[in-house]
């Protein structure tokens, strides 16, 4: 039998904040890059003669991380559950701030031709390779040193940290947008993705002085490195992988909001302005910082299951509402049904994935199972935005479109919360282990 394992007094917070602090700088990175591919590259990066083109070229390229993800996950998962979780965290931060510092120096098009679009995309793939191993790192950081009946709120610090930083991003963008459009395209884009290097120098200051986790070090020490932890993987727990990649297309609802909306709302269709709907991503993610850790605070007591259901099949139908308010052109409509799917509903599966994955996997593969599975999914849900501006048609303003195709990618994760099992009164050390009762588990490999 498992010895339960405890973290010294002031890891689990101390943790939690790691993860929260580190995710919010490292997220900063990846969503400034959202705003500016929905706002600024198609002008910079792209043939200003086709403007409809050079949206969708933008576009894609946001894509492009999500796609270099699911390879990132590979290696940084592998490594993660071989070296441990401070490495993976400390080294993701620093490629983050690298690469996004690096953007903020390209070259336009109009300086080097069809080179700019290329070096874009080369930054880009690094940010996703980084982004691949960050929140898998922090979570089963997270989740390993909190206390059994706490996982849920401890390790929703970790998506708190993300909202954290993209309102962060959304609020350096707000003043960018508003400079005059020779100030903003010549050098006002490229400030949010310089201040990176600030980003980086105190994630790393952060990270480096916490300890690993209490589960690792005794996994470690009494079966030593796992070896190949991507085989045991795949031939132990290969349901479950299959269950966090449809779980993670929940994150559809996320790309569609931030960046597609946003390029719709701000288009000659509707008219809104910049500022204005960056405001509405900004107190969304406001409210998002908020209802994060309550939601998971309840899924502690009532299950991870119920609460991840109310959060996707919630976003499914409040994104028809949100969309169909932008088409409006009605301001405060858009402001209300945006704080309410994405600051309200979406946070109820945004919240509780943290522990509901980390948790349908032992220690040995914990960050493996979490990096892969989330990062398919992610990949997808990254693409979600290039698919929509297609189906939103030549014009871009078929919003119902749009919205009936992110309701459709809802349908995965509700099949996947359907089929887990309920994990979260499981002791940590007891996770992915069959149960003495026979309950459907995956069995623990022994060395």
């Amino acid at each position: 039998m498992s010895v339960p394992v405890a973290a010294p007094p002031g890891q689990p917070k101390k943790a939690a904040t790691a993860a929260w602090i580190g995710s919010a700088l490292e997220y900063y990175d990846f969503f400034i890059y959202g705003s500016a591919a929905a706002l600024i590259f198609p002008e910079v990066f792209f043939d200003e003669s086709d403007p409809a083109t050079a949206t969708l070229l933008s576009l894609a390229t946001f894509g492009v991380a999500y796609a270099a993800r699911p390879v990132g996950a590979l290696f940084l998962g592998h490594f993660g559950d071989k070296l441990g979780r401070k490495k993976i965290m400390v080294f993701t931060l620093i490629l983050m701030g690298v690469s996004t510092f690096l953007i903020g120096c390209l070259p336009t098009r109009d300086q080097v031709g069809t080179l700019a679009p290329v070096l874009l995309v080369l930054c880009r793939v690094l940010q996703g390779i980084s982004a691949a191993g960050e929140q898998a790192s922090a979570n089963s950081m997270s989740l390993e040193h909190a206390p059994p009946e706490r996982r849920g709120f401890f390790t929703s610090f970790t998506l708190s940290g993300t909202q954290g930083g993209q309102l962060l991003a959304t609020l350096v963008f707000i003043p960018v947008a508003a400079l005059p459009d020779d100030q903003l395209l010549s050098w006002g884009w490229r400030v949010p993705f310089w201040m990176s290097v600030a980003v980086a120098v105190v994630g790393f200051v952060i990270r480096r002085k916490l300890d690993e986790t209490p589960a690792f070090a005794q996994q470690t020490a009494k079966e030593g490195v796992v070896r190949m932890p991507l085989a045991i993987l795949l031939r132990e727990h290969w349901a479950d992988v299959l269950r966090v990649v449809a779980g993670a297309l929940i994150a559809s609802v996320s790309t569609i909001f931030t960046v597609w909306a946003l390029s719709y709302a701000t288009s000659d269709t509707v008219g809104m302005s910049r500022s204005s709907m960056l405001w509405v991503g900004a107190l969304a993610n406001l409210v998002a910082l908020a209802a994060i850790p309550l939601w998971a605070t309840l899924s502690d007591r009532i299950g991870r299951r119920p609460v991840f259901l109310v959060g996707a099949v919630g976003s499914a139908v409040m994104m028809f509402l949100y969309l169909w308010a932008i088409s409006t052109g009605s301001y405060a409509l858009t402001l209300i049904l945006g704080i309410v799917t994405f600051g309200v509903v979406y946070s109820a599966a945004n919240g509780v994935w943290p522990s509901f994955y980390g948790e349908m996997f032992s220690t040995r593969v914990r960050l493996s199972g979490m990096a892969i599975g989330t990062q398919i999914g992610f990949a997808v849900a990254g693409f979600a935005v290039t698919f929509a501006a297609q189906i939103a048609g030549p014009d871009g303003d078929d919003w119902s479109a749009v919205a009936l195709f992110t309701a459709a990618l809802c349908v995965p994760p509700v099949v996947a919360a359907l089929t887990a099992r309920e994990t979260h009164k499981v002791p940590t050390e007891q996770l992915g282990e069959r149960s003495p009762e026979g309950a459907r588990q995956p069995e623990k490999v022994t060395a």
